[in-house]
């Protein structure tokens, strides 16, 4: 069967907003249809679909709240009905997991709370997320996890944040050694500071953090959705299947 017959599958954890919307928009316009989920915005999330249904890819958006672990078997059993529903086929071939929440805090104020949510949704979520997706992750598939700049470089305010990130990439490499045997790959990419709502917004809004952050990126601006959008499409492109436990930043070169 010819690629236009069986076309890619990609589920986008967070996919009604910011970078998750844009990687999902960039994804069907390289060919694949696409899962999406949301936490509480449906409005947006059915938007989303509309603006992929557009560029003539099919779409579903699903309620996903990755910080609630207890849930993820019952929405595993949705991506198998919506995939039989829809594609009639029973496994996807990428899982972008791209879902989380912005903390900026000291580490001397970080809070329990803080950093349970934090963990919750980026750590926890990410692990169990995917080990419960997997029996649907197509042979030869690929899986894409969500990292920060903030992992290589320090700013103050973001010990809790970064040190989840951190592990994530320790992760990506134990998924991609682990899961090898089924021909799946799994890295990591890492944007740097981009303009999006994502932590009340502020690189997008206070024109002197951007300003700052522009200062110090080799490429002499602050980050763009399209940015992270371009750079996930590619790298979940056919070219691409021999790369896998890598870290991409994508960053315009912050902080080298």
């Amino acid at each position: 069967m010819t690629a236009s017959t069986t076309p890619r599958i990609a589920l986008v954890t967070g996919g009604s907003r910011g970078l998750g919307r844009n990687i999902a928009v960039h994804l069907a316009r390289q060919g694949s249809d696409v899962i999406l989920t949301y936490q509480r915005n449906e409005a947006d999330a059915h938007a989303a679909v509309r603006e992929i249904e557009a560029l003539g890819r099919r779409a579903v958006a699903l309620q996903l709240d990755v910080g609630d672990s207890a849930s993820f078997e019952a929405f595993a059993g949705r991506v198998k009905q919506a995939l039989a529903d829809t594609w009639q086929r029973s496994s996807f071939d990428h899982l972008v997991n791209n879902a989380g929440v912005g903390v900026h805090a000291s580490f001397a104020e970080t809070t329990e709370a803080q950093f349970d949510q934090l963990a919750a949704i980026h750590l926890k979520g990410t692990f169990f997320l995917t080990q419960k997706l997997l029996p649907l992750v197509a042979d030869g598939g690929r899986i894409l996890n969500t990292s920060s700049g903030l992992a290589r470089f320090t700013l103050p305010g973001y010990a809790a944040y970064a040190a989840m990130k951190g592990g994530i990439e320790v992760l990506t490499r134990y998924m991609a050694k682990e899961l090898a045997p089924r021909g799946i790959t799994v890295n990591t990419v890492a944007p740097g500071a981009i303009e999006t709502d994502f932590g009340g917004g502020t690189v997008r809004d206070n024109a002197q953090v951007n300003a700052q952050i522009a200062a110090v990126t080799a490429l002499g601006r602050v980050g763009m959705p399209d940015d992270i959008g371009g750079a996930v499409a590619a790298l979940l492109s056919e070219g691409n299947g021999w790369i896998t436990g890598q870290r991409i930043e994508v960053s315009g070169g912050m902080m080298l």
